[in-house]
Order: structure tokens, then C-alpha cells, then sequence
């Protein structure tokens, strides 16, 4: 094609600039990079912009010959001449050479940060949870062809639409998540059946409405997740109405390939990581294991309250059942007590007293949801995310680090396979068959350090994403003494119109005898 250029015809100064600005761990040259070297030529903004116009780049990198090219265009415009690909066909043997100065002093372009600061995850817990509100509702049953299933109406705030999603939805959503962004906290999805064979006192009822719980606390922990909301998985998940949510999803990812691919920063990440990055990632586990740990024995604790609630609730209820109960008996009095006993007016203005005790028992329930839905559920929202953490935590252990692992020791066993063949002389094909093998291990090597970065990379900003959470302990509280107050407000006021009741049945003492 006219105008290409092929790297044995460009001047060694291209290949020496190329060699200062190109990445330390690619071939390729960043375009944050080669926006600071247009800046050293002193062309107007028009000419740089034209010269951009005409050098390609793939996310958010130049290949060496698209480099290549731009030096040549911006030898053109210093000599005065339009930058134009096609004046490229007339000194295509012999390149001009721009003004830039000396390679060596352009290493510096490459040195500052692509931003200023990658690795700092710039967010608060407001602006995270003002990010998007999913809503999971449970919708009617359902019956299959062969079985009933769950359905769920799924509603974003941010995208202001419902779409209707089964577990099996969810399920493969969750896989394909996990796999585009291995190096994140993903959060896990609740059991789908009940455990066979376990005993337990919760219902099919309440099994179900706790997995809905559970499934809510995923999509808003993901929706808000500042790496993952702008993905084209979760707006798919979220948005499309379509017959098979689940083809679109893996199509989704099929396309994109994991974080590692699609994220510029990826094969940098050694550079931004501190140097005491592993001293850093032990003390902050251990410090988010004992949060973990603390806020699990909150959330028991907090379990604990709101079922006590619900207990008073039915006690309450009983309590004024029996009132009830007593106020019906119809029985008549004996005579050695009809005299002087106030037993039969007592307990005909007993009946009455069940409708207060209806309102205390329901006001009591309405606190113990009110401790579930607010308090409850925050608490195990941020366990979710404390869980998620220790299981990202793990695969960086056990994944990318073993299987690190387990290329070098096979690496070492293919290079003693390898002097072993030089000494005891083999058929020359063995050992270019082994030679290949080697370099093929050498460049899986290379890709698997790289990759170990860049989980230490996400790994340290999703150690950040923990801490930004921590201010939802103040939402928890505020959630937890807002509903005892309302509580205790609801309940005293029946408690207070119920007295003067009691004055009436019982006199002015209201039924509380002096102390003897």
C-alpha cells in the first residue's frame, strides 16, 4: 500500500526514539506517550492534529511502525510540508528525520505517569452507591414445561428499565463476570435449593425470599462496582429484554476477553505497584479479616434483636388473644362469689383490651422489619463484600501465583532436558522441537509475571474499594437507632392511650396496687 512504511527502511534515530518511548514490557508505545512527544515538536495544535489523524492506535496504543509513520509526518510538517501519508510515497527510501533532540532524553516521556495516578481508586461511598439502584422483586410463580421456576423482576435506577431474570440468569451472568474480571472482588450468589440432608428450621418460603435478598445485595454490590459499571456485561444483564440473556452475555465476553486484555494499564502495572506492595496486601487482609470478623458478629447480633422483635410481636398478640379468651368466658360466677367478687364486670371489659394488643403486636412487627430490611441487610451487604475480598484474595494465592509456580519448575525441567541433549547428542529435530518448546514456555513465563502484576495491581485497588466501604458502619447505625426510636415512639403512644383504658377498668390507680 502507498505510503507504508516497513522497519528496514526507516534511519536508526526512529528505531532509537522508539526504543526510549516504548513500554518497558510491550512493543508498543502508549498514546498518552506520543501525545507529550508531539508537545516537544512546537507545531500548532491544527498540524498535531492532523498528524494524529493519520497514525492509528488500538487501545490506547501505537504499534512501533505506526510510530514510525508519525516521525515521518512530523519531519514533513517542521520542514514546512503538508503531513500527508501520500508526500510518504516520494521519500520512502530515505525518511526525514524529525527535530526531537536526543533519544536518550526522551525516556522521560515514557517515566511520568499515564495519569496521575492509576493505582488510587478516587471514590467515596456516596458517589458508589449513588452509582445505580437495582431493585429485585420476586414475581409470581411460574410452571415449565417440566418444573415451576422463580422469576425476578429486575429494576436499575441508573438504566430505568425492568427486565425479568431467573437464576439460572444470574448464574451465568455471575460465571462470565468472574471470568472478564478474575482480579476483582466479585461477589458469590446464594445457594440455589435448599442443602439436602441439612436440617434447618427455615421454610421454602423464607429460603426463597432470603436467596431474592441475597441476589439483590449481588447486582447492587456489581452495579455500583467502580471497574464494573461501565461494562458492557452489566448493562447487557441489565437492559437487554431479549429471549436469551444468557447467549448475549458469553457472546459479550467472547468478544472482549478478560480485564487483562482490555485494560491499557494491565502489562504496566509492575511500574505504578510500591515496592512494599506484599508488606502492604499482608497488613491490609489481616486488617479486613478482623473487620470481617467484627461485622459477622454484628450482624448475629443484629439478627438476634430483629427476631426478638418479631417474638414480642407474636407475644403481644397472644397475650391479648388470651385477654380475649377470658373476656368471652361465659360461664356463670358461684354464689359465694358473685357477692362481692368485680369478676364479672372485669372480665367483660377484658374483650376490649385484645384490639390494643393487636396494634402493639403489629407496631412490634413493623420494628423487627424495619431492623431486617434497614439494619439487617446493610450488614450483610458489606459482608458480601468483606466475603468477596477473602475469596479474591485466595485465587490471587492459589491461581495466579501457583500457576506461576508450576511454569517456572517446568521451565527448569525443559532446560535440564536441554543440556542434557547437548551432552548426550540426539536427532537434530528433538531438540528443535525442544528449543521451541522452551521459548514457548519463556513467553508464558513472561505473560503470567505479567499477569501476577497486574492482580497485584486490581488487588491493591480493591483493597482501597474495602476502605471506601467502611463508612457505610455510619449508615448502619444511624439505620439501627432511627428504627428503636420509631419503634419505641409507635409503641409508647399505644402504650399511653391504652392507660387511661386501664383507669376505667381498674380505677384511678389504673390496676397498680399500693405496695403492701
Amino acid at each position: 500500500m502507498a505510503g507504508e512504511i516497513n522497519e528496514g527502511s526507516v534511519p536508526a534515530y526512529y528505531r532509537e526514539v522508539y526504543e526510549a518511548i516504548c513500554c518497558r514490557t510491550d512493543e508498543r508505545v502508549q498514546v498518552e506517550v506520543f501525545q507529550r512527544l508531539l508537545q516537544r515538536t512546537d507545531l500548532s495544535k491544527a498540524v498535531l492534529g492532523q498528524i494524529a489523524e493519520h497514525v492509528e492506535s488500538t487501545d490506547g496504543f501505537l504499534s512501533k511502525l505506526s510510530l514510525y509513520k508519525a516521525l515521518a509526518l512530523i519531519a514533513l510538517a517542521q520542514q514546512g510540508k503538508q503531513p500527508s501519508p501520500k508526500l510518504l510515497e516520494n521519500c520512502i527510501q530515505e525518511l526525514p528525520k524529525p527535530q526531537l533532540g536526543e533519544p536518550r532524553d526522551l525516556g522521560t516521556l515514557r517515566m511520568q505517569p499515564v495519569q496521575d495516578d492509576v493505582l488510587t481508586v478516587s471514590q467515596t461511598l456516596d458517589k458508589l452507591l449513588a452509582r445505580d439502584t437495582v431493585q429485585v422483586e420476586l414475581i409470581p410463580e411460574k410452571k415449565g414445561l417440566f418444573l415451576k421456576h422463580v422469576e425476578y423482576q429486575v429494576t436499575s435506577q441508573r438504566y430505568k428499565i425492568s427486565v425479568y431474570r431467573r437464576y439460572s440468569d444470574f448464574d451465568v451472568f455471575h460465571e462470565v463476570l468472574l471470568q472478564r474480571f478474575a482480579y476483582r472482588v466479585v461477589p458469590a450468589l446464594p445457594p440455589k435449593r435448599m442443602l439436602k440432608g441439612v436440617l434447618t428450621s427455615v421454610s421454602e418460603r423464607e429460603f426463597i425470599e432470603g436467596r431474592r435478598r441475597a441476589l439483590c445485595r449481588f447486582i447492587n454490590l456489581v452495579a455500583r462496582h467502580p471497574f464494573f459499571s461501565e461494562d458492557e456485561l452489566i448493562k447487557t444483564f441489565l437492559t437487554f429484554s431479549g429471549s436469551d440473556v444468557q447467549t448475549k452475555l458469553r457472546d459479550s465476553y467472547k468478544k472482549t476477553g478478560d480485564e487483562f486484555m482490555t485494560n491499557r494499564i494491565a502489562t504496566l502495572a509492575k511500574e505504578y505497584l510500591p515496592a512494599d506492595i506484599q508488606a502492604q496486601f499482608s497488613t491490609s487482609r489481616e486488617l479486613i479479616r478482623n473487620i470481617h470478623n467484627s461485622f459477622h458478629k454484628l450482624r448475629d447480633r443484629a439478627e438476634k434483636i430483629a427476631e426478638r422483635s418479631k417474638e414480642n410481636a407474636t407475644d403481644l398478640l397472644m397475650f391479648g388473644r388470651e385477654l380475649s379468651t377470658l373476656g368471652s368466658d361465659t360461664s356463670s360466677l358461684p354464689s359465694l362469689a358473685s357477692s362481692q367478687s368485680t369478676w364479672g364486670t372485669l372480665r367483660q371489659s377484658l374483650k376490649s383490651l385484645s384490639v390494643e394488643f393487636a396494634v402493639l403486636s403489629d407496631k412490634s412487627a413493623q420494628q423487627g422489619r424495619r431492623e431486617e430490611d434497614d439494619v439487617v441487610e446493610k450488614l450483610n451487604l458489606f459482608l458480601d463484600l468483606l466475603q468477596s475480598y477473602r475469596d479474591l484474595c485466595e485465587r490471587h494465592e492459589k491461581g495466579v501465583l501457583h500457576e506461576h509456580q508450576r511454569a517456572l519448575h517446568k521451565y527448569g525441567m525443559m532446560k535440564r532436558q536441554m543440556m542434557s541433549a547437548t551432552v548426550q547428542p540426539k536427532e537434530q529435530a528433538s531438540v528443535e522441537q525442544l528449543e521451541s518448546r522452551i521459548v514457548q514456555q519463556e513467553n508464558a513465563i513472561q505473560t503470567m509475571e505479567l499477569r501476577n502484576y497486574f492482580s497485584l495491581f486490581c488487588l491493591h485497588q480493591e483493597t482501597q474499594l474495602i476502605f471506601t466501604y467502611l463508612p457505610i458502619t455510619s449508615h448502619i447505625l444511624g439505620a439501627f437507632v432511627n428504627s428503636q426510636v420509631q419503634g419505641h415512639r409507635e409503641m409508647g403512644e399505644v402504650w399511653n392511650e391504652l392507660q387511661p383504658k386501664l383507669g376505667c377498668l381498674f380505677g384511678g390507680n389504673n390496676g397498680l396496687k399500693p405496695p403492701i
